[in-house]
C-alpha cells in the first residue's frame, strides 16, 4: 500500500543508495535543490504534500533506477545485492582500456590482470565492475572522470542505460531503444553524437549501468 511517509522514505533511500543527499538527488534530476526538503513534504496548512509523478520519473532517469527498484524501496523490501558501505571493492577500468581487449570474457565479465580496484559506492552484485568515463561523448549525463557501475548479468530492457562493446573494440554508453535476436538500436546520451543501429553479430556484449557517480 502506498503511503505518504513510505513514498518520501523511498526517495530518501534512493538518494542514499546512489550516494546522494536529497538535495543532490533533486539537482541531478534537474529539479530545484529544495524540492525534496523535509519542509516541502507538508503544505502550509499541514496537509501531506506528495511528490509529483514527473519528479519521480526524473529521479529514476537521473539515477538509472528501475520502477521495480523504486517500488521495492516504497515497500521496504531488502535487496539481495551487497549493502552500501560494505567496503567491498570492484574492478575499475577506463573505457579506452576496455576497448583494447584482454579485460573481459565474451559475456562482458571482467577477467585477467591490469584492473585497478574501487570501493563499491552503491548496491550491486558480486559480478559488478566499474568503468571510468573518458572524454565528453556521454555528456550531459556522464562527464569525464565519472564512474559507472556495470552489471553484465542484469536483464536489460528498453530505456535502460547500457554499456555496449563491439567486436571492433568500440565501447559506448547508450540508452537501449530496441533489441532483437539480430539487431540492437541505441540512443545517444549526447545529442552531438549519432544514435547507433548495430547487427548483433557486431556486438560482443551489452551490460546495464546500475549506478553512476555524481
Amino acid at each position: 500500500m502506498l503511503s505518504h511517509d513510505r513514498v518520501w522514505a523511498a526517495i530518501d533511500a534512493l538518494a542514499e543508495r546512489y550516494s546522494l543527499s536529497a538535495s543532490g538527488l533533486a539537482r541531478r534530476a534537474g529539479l530545484d535543490s529544495t524540492a525534496f526538503n523535509k519542509s516541502k513534504r507538508q503544505s502550509s496548512d499541514g496537509r501531506p504534500r506528495w511528490p509529483s509523478t514527473e519528479s519521480l520519473a526524473k529521479i529514476m532517469e537521473a539515477t538509472g533506477a528501475t520502477l521495480d527498484e523504486f517500488m521495492g524501496l516504497i515497500q521496504d523490501r531488502q535487496s539481495p545485492a551487497r549493502p552500501h558501505g560494505s567496503g567491498a571493492a570492484v574492478p575499475l577500468v577506463g573505457f579506452a582500456q576496455a576497448g583494447a581487449g584482454g579485460y573481459f570474457d565474451d559475456a562482458g565479465f571482467p577477467v585477467g590482470q591490469g584492473w585497478d580496484l574501487v570501493e563499491l559506492p552503491a548496491q550491486s552484485t558480486d559480478t559488478a565492475y566499474a568503468l571510468k568515463v573518458q572524454g565528453d561523448s556521454m555528456l550531459p549525463l556522464y562527464r569525464n572522470g565519472d564512474v559507472l557501475i556495470v552489471e553484465p548479468g542484469a536483464t536489460v530492457r528498453r530505456g535502460d542505460r547500457v554499456v555496449v562493446k563491439t567486436g571492433s573494440g568500440e565501447v559506448m554508453a547508450k540508452v537501449l531503444e530496441r533489441q532483437t535476436t539480430r539487431t540492437i538500436s541505441l540512443l545517444s546520451l549526447n545529442p552531438d553524437h549519432p544514435n547507433r543501429d548495430l547487427q548483433m553479430v557486431e556486438v560482443e556484449w551489452v551490460a546495464r549501468i546500475v549506478w553512476a557517480s555524481q
